[in-house]
């Protein structure tokens, strides 16, 4: 493997590994609303409560990329990530005929800050760590 290879690998894997979290993450919460509500089709459910702010996300990436930046940075760009998600995801759920009452829109708020930011806090503590 050449320098050039190493180089771009290096630089590749943290912003693959952070759009990886960003999806587990939307899954997570898709996963445990509906978990939470008894709901049954567990797979196509998840993902069709998911999909919504999995557009959001991806919007916000696009946006953090447009600007020159990889969207790894929680003060900036991962602000960015979370309202993207969030907004776009609760407009598009109106948009497609879901539900967007008050309660579920400060649960997911909250619950997509503390994780969409809170790895991306988490992260340079854990990747310091290392031998």
């Amino acid at each position: 493997m050449s320098l050039v290879d190493r180089t771009r690998t290096r630089r590749t894997t943290p912003v693959a590994v952070a759009a990886l979290l960003d999806v587990v993450v939307v899954l997570v919460f898709a996963a445990v609303g509906r978990a939470s509500h008894g709901e049954q089709d567990a797979v196509t459910g998840v993902l069709a409560v998911a999909w919504p702010f999995l557009a959001g996300a991806a919007v916000g990436w696009a946006v953090a990329r447009l600007r020159g930046r990889w969207p790894l940075d929680v003060r900036c760009d991962g602000v960015l990530v979370w309202a993207s998600t969030l907004v776009l995801g609760m407009l598009l759920r109106v948009v497609s005929g879901a539900g967007t009452a008050p309660s579920f829109v400060v649960v997911a708020g909250l619950f997509l800050a503390l994780t969409l930011l809170g790895w991306r806090l988490l992260a340079p503590v854990v990747t310091s760590r290392r031998p």
